[in-house]
């Protein structure tokens, strides 16, 4: 055999176990939630609630830009909030498993060392599936109806879970930084000023000027917009510029924050194992 021909296997067979091992750390996060249907149900229960609460409760008083229903207007807040929330969750079970000594029994293992971080991001893409079209339903069975046709609408859907899946390794980075599952529940401080000052249940041309300025240009308001418009919500062109390009910010936002955050958890893991 050649020395191209060893090389060739030898980075053949790697590649394979990469995969492999992160798909065995995917089936063990999956077996957990099979196991323990109630944790989907639990990290629904705010937005589910929020939709109650908003959506009937202060509905009729809400003003929503360029007319039209609230409830509308409200749906891809919720769902674009879900999927922000969600980097919480990832930190929690990830420095759970930390202060278990799960972790450290992976690192002891012979197998893939970004399994373990790779593993983490796919099985919560998985789960934003489970919890996005659980959410979707629900808002369909209490009367809300997109109007910006099937392809649109599956183009919404792919924005929601790009969010997601670039907070997944802001969630996988702080959860190997927080030292113990007590200290994960504070992470909820950063979650809830991160979904409340964008446009999820208020326009920002409503807020005051520079509240309205911060919530624009907040990540997840560039999702929040991008998808009311692609499910055909009237909404007004808005007044700054990343309202004005919301589906493309709604991109470039995800992109940025996974070019920054992936390569610190890969790091941050890569510390532990020192």
């Amino acid at each position: 055999m050649t020395t191209a021909n060893r090389t060739g296997s030898l980075s053949h067979s790697r590649a394979y176990w990469v995969v492999a091992d992160c798909w065995n750390m995917v089936r063990r996060g999956l077996t957990h939630y099979h196991r323990q249907p109630a944790n989907i149900a639990w990290q629904l229960g705010l937005p589910i609630l929020s939709v109650l609460l908003y959506g009937y409760v202060f509905g009729s008083a809400m003003s929503v830009p360029g007319g039209g229903d609230y409830q509308s207007f409200l749906m891809p807040g919720m769902f674009a909030m879900t999927m922000a929330f969600g980097f919480v969750n990832t930190a929690t079970v990830v420095v759970y498993d930390s202060s278990r000594g799960v972790i450290d029994r992976f690192r002891s293992m012979p197998m893939a060392s970004s399994a373990v971080v790779s593993g983490r991001g796919v099985t919560d893409l998985f789960v934003a599936c489970a919890e996005l079209s659980i959410l979707v339903l629900t808002a369909v069975l209490i009367g809300w109806r997109p109007e910006g046709g099937v392809l649109r609408c599956l183009a919404a859907l792919g924005l929601l879970l790009l969010l997601r899946f670039a907070l997944i390794w802001v969630g996988v980075w702080l959860g190997l930084l927080v030292p113990n599952p007590e200290a994960a529940g504070g992470l909820f401080a950063i979650a809830f000023p991160l979904t409340m000052i964008s446009s999820v249940f208020v326009a920002p041309q409503l807020m005051p000027d520079w509240l309205g300025v911060i919530a624009a240009w907040n990540p997840v308001s560039s999702t929040v917009a991008a998808t009311r418009e692609l499910f055909g919500t009237p909404t007004g062109a808005g007044e700054y510029w990343v309202e004005q390009h919301a589906v493309l910010m709604a991109v470039v936002w995800p992109a940025i924050i996974a070019a920054v955050f992936l390569p610190l958890a890969v790091l941050r893991f890569q510390r532990l194992s020192r």
